[in-house]
């Protein structure tokens, strides 16, 4: 670890509460994807006729999930982590083809969903093993921005390794300059929120996404929570900063519908990180199926480990 680095991490209150803030954003990630997938594609009106206010995780949606379980969201994040995790074990730290092989792996899971560019993009290196495909208007879609938690973890404190690590993760199967920098702007506020910001700090670090990329502009906010990145960053940057509460900005969220799921899995990311695991409400926690939280806990320990390990 480098000076700078722990001097930061002291500054935000010690390894104890970094840890904390790392585990809030998993398994904020996974209780913002449960619960949103339960009302995923529903409009507003539609869940507002079967719920009310939809604020349980009670499974169901088209999915059909049981009570818990998750969607792609959190299984492709689990998926890239372990491939983090297995490139540091093996000697090979950072090697894009093992992030590929594990969602090849994922893939081939059968898992409950998977969104038609990730497809695709597997596909192609299944194909012809290249690890990015050309630029395509076509991408412009939110399964990178998704993922990435597990990197912005595992390179916290070196920023030029975590821009050149989320890049080729996410060019496995998005290469899209929006895609690019929703999921760069993204990691980068999730770190600044695991080093402690404060909501000052957050709000100046969302006004620079926001001027670095006006498609970005969320104020007014237009209600759209689609899966297209642009839908998906205002939305997500809406919710984040007008709710203080973990819960309240999520079940705002995931009650616009549409992409309910990953935008929800993105705001409990960010909220998460605010609260830190220790403030999570405890009846959403015990709702989460066991095998994904154990897994969760397990990899935001040994990710933040790897960053913190790591020689700089």
């Amino acid at each position: 670890m480098s000076e700078d680095l722990a001097g930061r991490i002291a500054a935000a209150g010690g390894l104890a509460a970094v840890a904390d803030r790392a585990l809030g954003a998993y398994l904020g990630l996974a209780l913002g994807d449960a619960l949103g997938a339960t009302v995923e594609f529903m409009t507003p009106r539609e869940i507002v006729h079967r719920w009310g206010v939809h604020r349980r995780i009670v499974g169901g949606g088209w999915l059909k999930l049981k009570p818990g379980e998750v969607t792609d969201d959190t299984t492709m994040s689990l998926a890239l982590g372990a491939a983090l995790l297995r490139g540091a074990a093996e000697g090979r730290p950072w090697d894009t083809r093992l992030v590929a092989e594990a969602f090849v792996g994922w893939l081939r899971s059968k898992p409950v969903d998977c969104g038609n560019t990730c497809r695709r993009g597997i596909q192609r290196f299944l194909a012809d093993g290249s690890l990015e495909g050309p630029y395509n208007e076509g991408d412009g879609g939110n399964g990178a921005a998704m993922r990435n938690l597990p990197v912005a973890l595992a390179t916290l404190g070196d920023d030029a390794l975590f821009e050149r690590v989320s890049l080729a993760q996410a060019r496995i199967t998005h290469h899209h300059a929006l895609s690019d920098a929703a999921t760069l702007a993204l990691g980068r506020l999730l770190q600044g929120l695991l080093l402690g910001d404060r909501p000052a700090q957050s709000a100046e670090r969302i006004a620079a996404i926001v001027d670095a990329h006006p498609k970005f502009r969320f104020t007014p906010y237009r209600g759209r929570a689609s899966a297209y990145i642009v839908d998906t960053m205002q939305t997500v940057l809406h919710f984040f900063s007008t709710r203080e509460g973990f819960e309240d900005a999520l079940v705002d969220c995931v009650n616009q519908g549409e992409d309910a799921d990953t935008n929800g899995a993105l705001v409990g990311m960010l909220a998460g990180a605010r609260c830190g695991a220790s403030r999570l409400p405890r009846e959403w926690l015990t709702r989460l199926k066991p095998d994904i939280r154990h897994a969760v806990v397990e990899q935001a320990s040994a990710l933040t480990a790897l960053a913190l390990d790591a020689p700089r």
